[in-house]
C-alpha cells in the first residue's frame, strides 16, 4: 500500500495530448500507451525507462474549455471519506465528493483552506 500522505499519482491535464506527448517524449524520453476511457479521448500512461511515471488526461468538451493546462497531483490517504470530513473541518472545500474508480481506488477532489486543489485517493 502507498503510505498515507505521500504523492500517489500525477497527471497532466491538457487540451492537446499529441503536442504534450511530443514535448515530453522529446525532452524526457517518455513513451506513451493509450488507455480507452469511454469518452472523447483516451487516457495516456506515461513511461520512463519502462516504469509508469504519470498520466495524461485530455480536457475535451465544453465543461473544460476554460480550464488551463496544468499538472494535477493525487495524495494517498488511509480513508478518503474520513479525510474529506477532516478537510472540511479545517476550512477546506470539497470540489468533488468521494467516488469510486474501478481497480484504482476511492477518490475525492479537495480544495485546501488556502485555495490549492489536489486529488486524495485511497488506493484499491
Amino acid at each position: 500500500m502507498i503510505p498515507h500522505g505521500t504523492i500517489h499519482w500525477t497527471e497532466l491535464n491538457t487540451h492537446n495530448a499529441d503536442k504534450a506527448m511530443k514535448f515530453y517524449g522529446e525532452t524526457l524520453g517518455w513513451t506513451f500507451d493509450a488507455m480507452p476511457m469511454g469518452g472523447d479521448a483516451p487516457y495516456y500512461m506515461c513511461s520512463s525507462n519502462g516504469e509508469t511515471v504519470a498520466g495524461i488526461f485530455t480536457l475535451t468538451g465544453w465543461k473544460y474549455r476554460l480550464v488551463p493546462e496544468h499538472w494535477f497531483t493525487y495524495f494517498a490517504v488511509d480513508d478518503v471519506d474520513a479525510r474529506v470530513e477532516m478537510a472540511k473541518a479545517a476550512g477546506g472545500k470539497i470540489m468533488r465528493a468521494p467516488f469510486d474508480v474501478p481497480n484504482v481506488g476511492r477518490v475525492a477532489i479537495v480544495k485546501s483552506a488556502s485555495g490549492s486543489a489536489s486529488g486524495w485517493i485511497t488506493p484499491a
